[in-house]
């Protein structure tokens, strides 16, 4: 649930796509990698957590630096 959350957050911070199908997709992803990686082994979804919140906190640096 934890990787699911930090995936959505990260989908909100990335800019939107042009494409509305293709926003709707990348919203649902989420939701789709979370039970997909239900039956994974846990050090690859701790693997996917960490990663998103680092990537995360890339982009919130990224974006709070004046430009």
């Amino acid at each position: 649930l934890l990787m699911g959350g930090s995936m959505f957050i990260q989908q909100k911070m990335t800019p939107t796509p042009g494409d509305p199908t293709q926003a709707k997709i990348m919203m649902f992803l989420p939701v789709i990698f979370t039970f997909m990686f239900i039956n994974f082994p846990s050090g690859l979804v701790l693997y996917w957590l960490v990663n998103n919140l680092l990537s995360i906190g890339q982009q919130y640096r990224i974006y709070k630096q004046p430009a």
